[in-house]
């Protein structure tokens, strides 16, 4: 589930860290984050952040289980259904928006 928002005045990172997500890493121009749904790290949701010109551009999913194959990053996961919108909505109010 892809969606926009305009860049908040705070820090990002620690915007999300305060709804429970972790920075996973930052590749180029893309954020990583996850928050697990079990204390077995997965399911959880898991975000794709970049920044483009005035917006944050969110590309949102739920991993259902780690990739398959070492090195493979298939994986079990939707994109998609009120679980994604619920949480949508929730980012968006850690934001402040």
């Amino acid at each position: 589930m892809k969606f926009e928002i305009g860049i908040p005045k705070a820090n990002i990172v620690s915007l999300l860290r305060s709804g429970g997500y972790h920075f996973q890493e930052e590749k180029e121009n893309e954020m990583n984050f996850y928050r697990s749904l079990s204390p077995l790290n997965y399911p959880r949701f898991h975000i794709y952040l970049t920044k483009r010109k005035k917006v944050l551009v969110f590309n949102l999913h739920l991993d259902q289980k780690k990739p398959s194959y070492k090195g493979s990053p298939a994986h079990s996961a939707e994109y998609d259904g009120k679980l994604l919108k619920d949480e949508k909505e929730r980012i968006k109010k850690i934001l402040g928006l």
